[in-house]
């Protein structure tokens, strides 16, 4: 049985969340990670070799499921919109070529990626919450979430308030969650683990119920700013929490992998994964996401590799 398969609440969600001793009880309550088989289970399916028309399959589907993102101080009006076309045309010289799912930068870009799109359909995703340490006031982030959206973002990407969780401050974390998602409108909220500095896989699951319960469109590994960031072990953890969520209460949540993941051969691996654990219902741009920006680039090379036989030089893709 795969860990976790019996993570259904046994009383009515709706009471769990009345106060903070209810809901610190619901949480410590989850079944518990079972650590070595969680890992197990993920080096297992690392292994999983797919055939060659299903793993063309495969790389177009990874391409529409990426965030293209950028999210560095240095980022300039230039960095945007030559971002923005990328995710637009990946492959300027293969019409066939999907775009990704969304562009992801800062609030204080939002407004340029939405015009470098025009009438595009891409997403534009925004980290927000005083990303990516999340130490700030809750007004503070609000204003943050607020000012990317009304700037054009439909995702606004939040971060959790760690220091709350990890010192058994659930209700605190709930409460924040519940009224970023208030302040993102008809905007999908993707809820911030930060996975690498929860300590153990137990308490990725109970940070994913959390998030969940506090009305997450998506929960997120990483914020690609901390180490270690998205693993393997630690989204089969997610997609567990996320199937187990839905057979309790109907709802759908996405699960977003976002760090250190930059080869098309990884980037299988959590297809694979995704569609044995969740199921094949997540096998989609609205209910899986990559965070990335050079896992693209790995995806191009291998795309026109397939479609050539042989690999192009290193000038084939832009940098990033």
């Amino acid at each position: 049985m795969p860990t976790g398969a019996s993570a259904t609440p046994s009383r009515g969600l709706a009471e769990v969340a009345a106060s903070e001793a209810s809901l610190r009880r619901f949480l410590a309550g989850l079944p518990g990670v079972d650590q070595v088989g969680a890992e197990a289970r993920a080096a297992t399916l690392a292994t999983r070799s797919i055939k060659t028309t299903a793993k063309a399959t495969a790389i177009d589907l990874a391409i529409r499921m990426i965030d293209l993102t950028t999210l560095e101080g240095t980022d300039t009006e230039g960095k945007v919109r030559t971002l923005v076309a990328k995710a637009l045309r990946p492959d300027p010289l293969d019409p066939g070529c999907p775009s990704v799912a969304a562009v992801c930068v800062y609030p204080d870009r939002v407004g340029l990626a939405r015009q470098a799109l025009g009438a595009a359909s891409l997403h534009v995703a925004s980290v927000a919450t005083a990303f990516p340490a999340g130490r700030s006031s809750l007004v503070v982030k609000l204003r943050d979430t607020a000012d990317a959206v009304e700037a054009g973002a439909d995702e606004i990407d939040m971060v959790i308030d760690r220091g709350a969780f990890l010192s058994g401050r659930a209700m605190a974390v709930l409460d924040e969650i519940v009224a970023v998602k208030q302040a993102c409108g008809r905007a999908h909220l993707k809820v911030i683990l930060e996975t690498g500095e929860l300590v153990t896989y137990d308490n990725v699951r109970r940070a994913a119920w959390l998030a969940m319960l506090a009305g997450a469109d998506f929960v997120k590994t990483s914020t690609g700013k901390v180490q270690p960031a998205a693993t393997m072990p630690v989204t089969l953890v997610m997609l567990e929490a996320v199937r187990d969520f839905r057979a309790a209460t109907g709802r759908q949540v996405g699960v977003k992998a976002a760090g250190g993941i930059r080869s098309s051969k990884d980037a299988i691996r959590y297809l694979v994964m995704t569609g044995e654990v969740a199921g094949n219902d997540w096998l989609d741009p609205d209910w899986f996401r990559f965070g990335a920006s050079s896992l693209l680039n790995d995806l191009l090379l291998q795309r026109q590799r397939m479609a050539t036989g042989h690999y192009s030089g290193p000038d084939y893709v832009t940098l990033d």
